[in-house]
């Protein structure tokens, strides 16, 4: 069998170019390695085989099973919808940022955001897809037919990161405009302000809705490893500085540490299971949480 494992890696899949292909090879290299995991039973096609009984629709015949066993069995699948979700991306400007042999924070969110709904959609779970920066740009309801993957994937494809960030708010504006409880999937920077940030993610609890954030950063923004000298540009703003970053790095990794931290034990506090990601982490760690967050919903 060929291991598609590979394609986990961040920077091997965004040489492929197209994201439907991204998302399949994704979820493909998830599954291949979910034997070796502790959540090999997991099944991304049906739940269970059961009788054939007069009524049933042929195209749910198992023939395999048939031909080893001679009698008629059927895939029953769940619900039609067992989960409804919506998945949120940050798409203001600083998530157009990627430090040299990376790739952007939007297209990490992009491509995971993809196998996410590929996997939902393959479980006939109903996933929805909202952008926001300073506001909510596009919102997509949660839906269960495989036909609505074309649609969701055409808007991560178009979509570019641009604007101020403007997360508390559009969160807020999102957690009144699902009206049915369900999964919410944050992915973001958070390069807002803090406590504005958990409040708008309480609001999604207490709106009754299972929360996972996912907290996208770039590498060189978790180490600031950036040389001797260099320039920095705010990518929402435009301005310009000349600084020597080893001569603040250790009180910048402090204060990122501790702003991560914050975050995470807030969330923790409020029943939000927290992930921190940089771009360069495979794709495999958030699929994991995803699947963990699942099986206990």
């Amino acid at each position: 069998m060929k291991d598609n494992r590979k394609y986990l890696d961040p920077k091997a899949v965004a040489k492929i170019g197209n994201l439907e292909l991204i998302a399949r090879l994704v979820v493909e290299g998830f599954i291949t390695g979910l034997h070796r995991s502790p959540y090999h039973g997991f099944s991304v096609e049906f739940a269970e085989h059961r009788a054939y009984r007069p009524g049933d629709e042929i195209k749910y015949l198992d023939w395999k099973v048939f031909a080893r066993t001679g009698k008629f069995f059927v895939k029953e699948f769940q619900e039609e919808t067992n989960l409804r979700c919506t998945i949120a991306i940050d798409s203001s400007a600083s998530m157009a940022y990627a430090s040299k042999d990376n790739i952007s924070k939007y297209e990490y969110s992009a491509f995971l955001s993809a196998a996410l709904a590929m996997l939902m959609v393959q479980q006939r779970d109903a996933v929805g897809l909202a952008l926001y920066d300073k506001g909510i740009r596009t919102f997509l309801p949660p839906n269960s037919k495989p036909s609505y993957m074309r649609e969701i994937l055409k808007t991560l494809e178009v979509n570019k990161p641009e604007n101020e960030t403007g997360t508390a708010e559009s969160l807020n504006l999102l957690a009144e405009k699902i009206k049915r409880r369900g999964l919410v999937i944050i992915l973001s920077d958070f390069f807002d302000n803090p406590i504005q940030i958990l409040n708008a993610l309480k609001h999604f609890r207490h709106k009754k809705h299972e929360v996972i954030v996912f907290h996208v950063l770039d590498p060189r923004e978790r180490d600031f490893k950036l040389g001797n000298a260099a320039n920095f540009k705010d990518m929402e703003t435009g301005e310009l500085m000349l600084t020597q970053p080893y001569q603040i790095q250790i009180s910048y990794q402090k204060a990122v540490q501790d702003f991560v931290n914050y975050i995470k034990k807030e969330c923790l506090n409020h029943q939000i299971d927290y992930n921190l990601l940089d771009t360069s982490v495979s794709y495999d760690h958030a699929l994991t949480s995803y699947l963990v967050k699942r099986k206990k919903l």
